[in-house]
């Protein structure tokens, strides 16, 4: 059986990276982007991802690129530089092989070998395996937005699941 293995994205992977994630659109599951986005359009954010702690990474299966996932700054204010945002695609021909635990198992590594101290992820409420996926990995929900989103004239509820990986430090001025 072939392992799963993970690299840093190159910008030669972001025509596969943007293929998987326009997979997910019409899906209504894990997105709320409703078009398929070009290569060109994800460019910046690519060229973005590429710099402090935020970062692109594939998972490759058999010589092939079956999923990605990223880092992205959270509400880009220099006070929250330790919290970032996953997201975690994969293609549908290897979902629900448990392949998504191996991937979030990796990223969780790599966040702490970047100092990250929280990790979010924004999901779908009727995106039930992902949110298994994330409460079987200890993420609380922090915030449930209701209706927030109307793709083919319904509306869509956003969950806010969290999880600390290092001990919050309190303190400061009294």
């Amino acid at each position: 059986m072939n392992e799963l293995t993970f690299r840093t994205a190159t910008f030669k992977d972001l025509a596969t990276i943007v293929a998987i994630y326009n997979e997910s659109i019409p899906g209504r599951l894990a997105t709320a982007d409703t078009e398929p986005l070009t290569v060109a359009a994800r460019q910046p954010w690519f060229t973005a991802h590429q710099q402090g702690h935020q970062g692109i990474w594939v998972a490759v299966l058999a010589n092939k690129i079956v999923g990605w996932f990223s880092f992205s700054d959270f509400y880009g204010r220099p006070a929250y530089k330790q919290t970032k945002e996953i997201s975690i695609y994969l293609t549908a021909a290897v979902q629900h092989q448990h392949l998504g635990q191996k991937v979030l198992t990796f990223a969780e590594t790599k966040a702490r070998q970047l100092g990250l101290e929280t990790i979010v992820a924004f999901i779908f409420k009727h995106n039930q395996p992902s949110v298994h996926l994330f409460k079987k990995n200890h993420y609380q929900i922090w915030g449930d937005l209701p209706d927030v989103a109307i793709m083919d004239q319904k509306h869509y509820s956003l969950l806010i699941l969290g999880k600390q990986l290092t001990p919050s430090v309190v303190g400061g001025n009294s």
